[in-house]
């Protein structure tokens, strides 16, 4: 519109460069309270318990029955077809932080994996990189990097609508809105077909685990402590920082040992897509 400078130019880098830069100052030499203590770090529990309850109830009356109709509406391998083009479409984002992090290997695989799938695939719509037995994929996160930079993970918070997190990864979840150099080179109406697919693959991954995540969020004695167990062993395990960070699972039943493998039962955060 005329008459009106256009900032989103500035804007962008400026808002990348300053949660970074806040990400960035809960880094110290100390070692990270959030792991080394013997229960989550969780000083934001009655907040957090609130948005989990305003979270179920969204899963309840839209996510759940929305995902339901979409698994059974749409046959498998078109979901499969779908889930394949978003996943591809990630690739460059994990590529980026990758390099942030120095990781080479994971840099390789991911590099020749988006390059297989795009051209042999057909834009990412077969996965042949895995029918050719590649490298899985890294799924490097900016929260992952911040992880690798240094930065504490911070206390645990759940999201409204995003689900659970914790600062550190919060914070990545929001530079990593900026990483992804497709989403500069893909224009409109395009762009609008990655955003759908993303969320045709979030409504997949809904429905093909189901019965997992129903479990933890509908019969468990506390859904809102199982949730968070489960999220913070499963994220400590990605970013590596496992070990002295486990604490003991509210729904354990082995005599109190704490866990020292992420605890996956096929469970998958419905918010995490």
């Amino acid at each position: 519109m005329t008459g009106f400078p256009d900032f989103s130019a500035s804007w962008t880098p400026r808002v990348v460069l300053f949660t970074m830069a806040l990400a960035l100052l809960g880094a110290c030499g100390a070692p990270d309270p959030a792991v080394t203590r013997g229960a989550p770090y969780d000083p934001y529990e009655q907040s957090n318990r609130l948005n989990h309850e305003r979270n179920k109830r969204i899963d309840r009356a839209v996510l759940r029955p929305v995902a339901a109709g979409y698994s059974a509406f749409v046959p498998d391998d078109v979901e499969t077809v779908i889930s394949n083009f978003s996943t591809n479409l990630s690739l460059p984002g994990a590529m980026v932080n990758n390099i942030l992090q120095g990781n080479g290997v994971g840099l390789t695989s991911d590099f020749y994996r988006f390059l297989v799938n795009s051209t042999l695939g057909l834009g990412g719509l077969i996965d042949v990189a895995t029918d050719l037995n590649m490298p899985a994929k890294s799924d490097a996160d900016f929260g992952q990097t911040l992880y690798v930079w240094g930065v504490h993970e911070g206390p645990y918070v759940e999201l409204p609508l995003l689900g659970p997190s914790t600062s550190r990864a919060a914070a990545g979840r929001v530079v990593d809105l900026f990483t992804n150099p497709l989403g500069y080179a893909i224009e409109d109406p395009e762009a609008y077909y990655a955003l759908g697919a993303r969320g045709a693959r979030a409504l997949s991954g809904r429905g093909r685990y189901s019965e997992s995540i129903d479990s933890v969020l509908y019969d468990s004695a506390d859904s809102y402590a199982a949730t968070r167990s489960l999220y913070l062993q499963n994220r400590r395990y990605k970013v590596g920082s496992s070990g002295s960070g486990a604490y003991l699972d509210p729904y354990d039943t082995t005599g109190g040992t704490p866990a020292a493998a992420p605890v996956s039962a096929e469970f998958e955060d419905p918010y995490d897509q």
